[in-house]
């Protein structure tokens, strides 16, 4: 059911997004808040998340404990120098050595396979909120979002998340862990030493905190012009045949190169930033090699220590600045997830449609009458900017109802409020006497068969397209539908008939997908039927073979027709005529014609242009 909304909610305000549409305002960021609510957000991971850090602390206290092994086979090694080295005590140091850092190998790896199984069910999580929240979004959003940011925050977002969300949690717990412990075991072995050694390194974290204070808003940055890119690139690639023929590429592709300008700035601005960092903090780790070196050298000159603590020094330097660098990788890589999580929570907290699950009226589809009444009906899509002013109209069962009137009078409009694609401002829409505000929407649009102006046809059979959502269509009943859209010659014509793929190597006319629309609308059978300009993309041999269908298809059922050319409606049982949101005439057409009214210059006006 909604795919099915998606479909019929393309008949909206009547808005035509070009490319850039939407473009996102950027707002202040909250880093620190964002990590909370993520971290709320997946909850249910959480005994994943801890039984990594748990393997991943383990592993890392293991590579600590490593170097002060090393320091005693230094230590058996130096002693026997003069007097012969004890080899077996050799092969028990190194034995022991072998077990430590195998071990940590072996939970190294357990954390990240259970890492990766955790972003992948966490991304799959993302996706999926994101997919149901879609079904509940209100049309506005979408009206004032390019689908390609929305796109975006579905790909490159999640992605980002699940990439660099469970490397830099666990890079960040190892990196933490390893330098306390270096920072304990250096205590531990030699206070000077360790003192020279940690003030070496003190200029590392200053640099990095400069560093991540200046990167955050390039990260921002890029996330966000990065879905106004690839919403640009969606727009215009949908809308190329309209581009190429307004002679519009220039100013496209002037629009593309300055978002990807400031793609590129932000981007490279936040990797040169983060780029800095490696070889400073390389630096820094080199710089501690020297200083532990030379205070090595002068305590050992002075009898304070021996010789295997230097070299065990040395390796605690290592494991001392290295956890340096990963941290500032770390949240580099936690900057991303900020950013692309805030885009992800920005679109799950927009305000959904209102919940239903406790509406138990229903309309069965076979007990419909199709009397439908709209009361004192005020809408604005703007609550300050009221089109539809004071809309009434009682409309009795099987009637064929054609809305008219000049481009954004607001017939469109009526058929958004019907279906609740929109909620009414003020009065009340009813169907067979029950307001439609005490319906679900689903039941609603199960009431109704649609046939919108713009197609949308999936990739998949004919038979699929045209059956939508409908189980037990058998071929005698696809061939009596086709015939009566006039499609079903074309059908016989393809290698594989209702078989045959719909893709890039199928080549369908508007006309030809149009007609498979209507096809698709009288499979449904709905009680109930909207016809929005469904014949404007058919020729005129064409739109009379349609018209015969169509009044069979009608027959016995409350249709509105929303139609700009008035020949097709001539035989419908009301006519509304808008203008300005306002119905100021209604009848058929013959008494229409007798007013001498707007609707009679409408007509003649088009048989004048037609001539």
């Amino acid at each position: 059911m909604a795919n099915k909304e998606y479909e019929m909610g393309s008949a909206n305000n009547g808005k035509k997004r070009g490319p850039g549409a939407g473009r996102i305002v950027e707002k202040p960021k909250d880093f620190k808040g964002t990590f909370i609510k993520l971290f709320k957000y997946l909850k249910k991971f959480l005994p994943f998340m801890i039984l990594s850090l748990v393997l991943s602390f383990i592993s890392s206290i293991l590579a600590v404990v490593g170097p002060d092994v090393i320091k005693d086979l230094t230590a058996v090694i130096e002693a026997g120098i003069l007097t012969g080295i004890d080899m077996e005590a050799v092969k028990d140091v190194a034995v022991l050595l072998i077990i430590i850092y195998g071990i940590s190998a072996v939970f190294q790896y357990l954390q990240s396979l259970v890492m990766a199984v955790m972003t992948q069910r966490m991304s799959k999580k993302i996706r999926k909120d994101i997919s149901e929240k879609i079904n509940i979004m209100p049309l506005k959003y979408f009206d004032s979002t390019t689908y390609g940011d929305v796109l975006s925050r579905v790909t490159n977002d999640v992605d980002t998340i699940g990439h660099s969300l469970g490397q830099s949690i666990t890079q960040l717990v190892m990196a933490v862990t390893m330098l306390i412990g270096s920072i304990v075991m250096m205590l531990v072995t030699d206070v000077t030493m360790t003192i020279a050694a940690i003030l070496s390194s003190l200029i590392g974290f200053a640099f990095m905190s400069l560093i991540l204070g200046k990167s955050q808003k390039y990260f921002v940055g890029q996330q966000k012009y990065l879905g106004m890119i690839n919403g640009h690139v969606e727009e215009v690639y949908a809308g190329h045949n309209v581009l190429k023929a307004y002679n519009g590429e220039r100013k496209a592709k002037e629009e593309f190169e300055e978002i990807n300008a400031k793609l590129c700035t932000s981007a490279f601005k936040a990797q040169f930033l983060s780029g800095l960092m490696q070889p400073f903090m390389g630096f820094v780790g080199n710089l501690g090699y020297v200083v532990v070196c030379v205070t090595g050298a002068v305590l050992v000159m002075m009898g304070k220590i021996d010789f295997p603590v230097i070299v065990a020094f040395t390796m605690y330097v290592r494991l001392f600045t290295q956890p340096l660098s990963q941290i500032a990788q770390s949240m580099n890589s936690m900057q991303s997830t900020a950013a692309a999580s805030e885009r992800i929570f920005e679109f799950l907290e927009v305000a959904p449609m209102e919940d239903e699950s406790h509406k138990t009226k229903v309309l069965k589809g076979e007990e419909v009458r199709g009397e439908i009444e709209f009361d004192h009906v005020k809408f604005g899509y703007d609550p300050e900017k009221i089109i539809i002013k004071d809309f009434s109209v009682k409309i009795k069962p099987g009637q064929k109802i054609a809305i008219v009137g000049p481009t954004g009078a607001g017939k469109t409009t009526m058929v958004n409020l019907l279906m609740r694609f929109y909620e009414v401002n003020s009065g009340s829409i009813s169907i067979d006497g029950t307001p439609v505000s005490e319906l679900t929407r689903e039941n609603i649009h199960d009431l109704f068969g649609m046939v919108l102006q713009d197609t949308w046809l999936f990739e998949g059979t004919i038979r699929d397209n045209i059956v939508y959502g409908k189980e037990g269509i058998t071929d005698e009943m696809l061939d009596k539908v086709c015939k009566a859209a006039g499609i079903y010659h074309f059908i016989r014509t393809l290698p594989k008939g209702y078989d045959t793929i719909l893709n890039d190597k199928v080549n369908l006319s508007a006309g030809q997908k149009q007609l498979m629309t209507i096809a698709r609308a009288m499979v449904e059978n709905a009680p109930m039927l909207i016809l929005d300009e469904a014949t404007s993309s058919v020729d005129t041999r064409t739109e009379v073979l349609i018209q015969e269908a169509m009044d069979r298809l009608t027959k016995g059922r409350t249709s509105f027709v929303i139609a700009h050319r008035l020949s097709t409606i001539r035989n419908a049982d009301l006519i509304l005529v808008m203008k300005d949101g306002d119905v100021i005439e209604s009848g058929n057409h013959d008494e229409l014609m007798a007013q001498g009214g707007f609707y009679s210059e409408l007509y003649n006006s088009q048989f004048e242009q037609a001539s």
